[in-house]
Parts: structure tokens; C-alpha cells; sequence
């Protein structure tokens, strides 16, 4: 078996689902709407955004960060998954694949830094309500947007490049439905425990790092919370912040099940089903989480579609 990451002309044979061939057309059409509503959702959130004066704030001016980084994170694997499932292509040439990892790694973990941005930004509005316009000014709101957008580049071209000096070996079939690093990394054909190590640490630091961040934003913000004396000052509070911190756990929680574990423990029919829920799921989950409770996002809706009042 030899070396085939040297040439360009070589690529790989997804596997995807092909080992649950009576799956395939079930999960084509599930995933066919739920990239629908992934799709129609987030471009709602985009819109209404801009659209509403009322929602010109920092908190939507992430929020709109955000559907923007749901859109191209899931469109950068599920069209290829749905042409797999289709059975009208599964190969990827080599240079696309290095393409769709650097990608997908870099937009997610833009979106890592970006939820922590978004933690301190609830923390500033919940902890700092006086000083909060002050704070959150425009320029530091786009400093923060800029500065999680290229944290998340420069992670992926780092970790890109150090999958790409990899020595590849073996059949060319990736099992799985898309250029996932893990799966790649299973091919290296010679002891790369240095370069995995590298990467491992690299993992560490864009997820558990922003994690432990937020969820000291969110210690702050319980204590203060139970300062407030009236009930609905804190459920006012809780309603701010709670669709984030559930959005958190859910890209957080699987996040951390799949890449902070050992090589050894991965297994890729168990990760392919994972990876289903972090790519497609979440992402269609964010704008119903962010918005079922919203009273000035379904304000906005109603009010582009003619059918409410504009309260002011």
C-alpha cells in the first residue's frame, strides 16, 4: 500500500451510509428537509435582522453572525452527503477534500469563539445594564466578530496543514459522508503520534477554552440573577440568556464527544451518526431555539408579513 496524498489527481470513495443501504433513501429525504428548514430558517433570522430597526442590536448583530456560519457549516457538507445518498456520485477528488475540511473546521470553530462573544455580550447586558450600550459598542462589536471569524481561520489552516503533511496509505475510501479529520487521520500510513498530538491540542484549545469562558460568563451571570428581587426580572433575565446557554450545550456537548476523544475509542459508524446531529440538526435547532420564546423576533416576522402592528 503507498503513499496517495502527494497527488492531486487521486482522491477518495465516501462510504456515507452505504453499509445501511436500507437507510439511504430514508435519511435522503429527511435530511433533504431538514436542510431545507436549516436554509429557510437561518435566512429568516439574516433578514428580519436587517430589516427591523428594533432588532439593530448587538445581541441579533451576532445572532445574524451566527445563522450566516449555520448556513455555510451545514451547506459545506450536506450537499455532498445528499448527492452520495442519491447514489449519483460518492468520490471527491483530493484537492476538494482538503478544501471541504479546511472549511468545515474553520467554521466551526469560528463558531466556538463566536459563542463565547455571544456569552460575553449576555453577560455584559445582565451583569452591566447600565454601562451595557457603552460596553457593546459598534466597534467593539465588530472587533469581536472579526477577531472570532479569523481565531476560526487560522485554527483550521493550522490543523489543515498538519493533516495535509500526513503520509496517506491503504484503499481510498473514507468511511464516512464527508472529508471528516478523524477519519483521515486513521489512514496515516506511518507513526504520526507527534503530529496527532499537535492536533489534539489544537482541538483543545478552540473548544475546551471557549467552553470553560462561557460557562464563567454564566456564573457571573447566575449571581446575578439571584440578586434580582422580582420574579420577572428574573425570568426576564433567563429568558436572554437561556436559548444561548442550550445552544451551548448542544454544539459544546457534541463537540467534545467526538474530538476529545482518543483515536483509539473512534469509531466511525458511531461518528458518522454524530457528526449527522452537530452538522445538520444543530444548526436547523438554532433559529427555533432562538427565536420559539423571542417576542422581537416573531414581532419582526409578523410585522414583515403584514399581519402585526408595529408597537414601536
Amino acid at each position: 500500500m503507498g503513499s496517495f496524498n502527494t497527488s492531486f489527481g487521486e482522491g477518495f470513495i465516501l462510504v456515507g451510509f452505504s453499509d445501511w443501504p436500507q437507510l439511504e433513501f430514508i435519511l435522503f429525504i429527511y435530511i433533504s428537509l431538514f436542510y431545507s428548514l436549516t436554509l429557510i430558517g437561518n435566512t429568516t433570522i439574516i433578514a428580519l435582522s436587517q430589516l427591523d430597526p428594533r432588532l439593530h442590536t448587538p445581541m441579533y448583530f451576532f445572532l445574524c453572525h451566527l445563522s450566516f456560519l449555520d448556513l455555510c457549516y451545514t451547506t459545506s457538507t450536506v450537499p455532498q452527503l445528499l448527492i452520495s445518498l442519491s447514489g449519483l456520485d460518492r468520490t471527491i477528488s483530493y484537492g476538494r477534500c482538503v478544501a471541504q475540511l479546511f472549511f468545515y473546521l474553520a467554521l466551526g470553530s469560528t463558531e466556538c469563539v463566536l459563542l463565547v462573544v455571544m456569552a460575553f455580550d449576555r453577560y455584559a447586558a445582565v451583569c452591566r445594564p447600565l454601562h451595557y450600550t457603552a460596553i457593546m459598542n459598534p466597534l467593539l462589536c465588530h472587533s469581536l466578530a472579526i477577531a472570532a471569524w479569523v481565531g476560526g481561520f487560522m485554527n483550521s489552516l493550522i490543523q489543515t496543514s498538519l493533516m495535509m503533511a500526513m503520509p496517506l496509505c491503504g484503499l481510498h475510501y473514507l468511511n464516512h459522508f464527508f472529508c471528516e479529520m478523524l477519519v483521515l487521520q486513521k489512514l496515516a500510513c506511518e507513526d504520526t503520534g507527534g503530529t496527532e498530538a499537535k492536533m489534539f491540542v489544537a482541538r483543545v484549545i478552540i473548544i475546551v477554552i471557549p467552553a470553560a469562558l462561557i460557562l464563567g460568563s454564566y456564573a457571573h451571570i447566575a449571581q446575578a440573577v439571584l440578586r434580582i428581587k422580582s420574579m420577572a426580572g428574573r425570568r426576564k433575565a433567563f429568558g436572554t440568556c437561556g436559548s444561548h446557554l442550550l445552544v451551548v450545550c448542544l454544539f459544546y456537548g457534541s463537540a467534545m464527544y467526538t474530538y476529545l476523544q482518543s483515536m483509539g475509542s473512534y469509531t466511525e459508524s458511531e461518528g458518522k451518526f454524530v457528526a449527522l446531529f452537530y452538522t445538520i440538526i444543530i444548526p436547523m435547532l438554532n433559529p427555533l431555539i432562538y427565536t420559539l420564546r423571542n417576542k422581537d423576533v416573531k414581532g419582526a416576522l409578523w410585522k414583515v408579513l403584514g399581519r402585526g402592528r408595529d408597537s414601536g
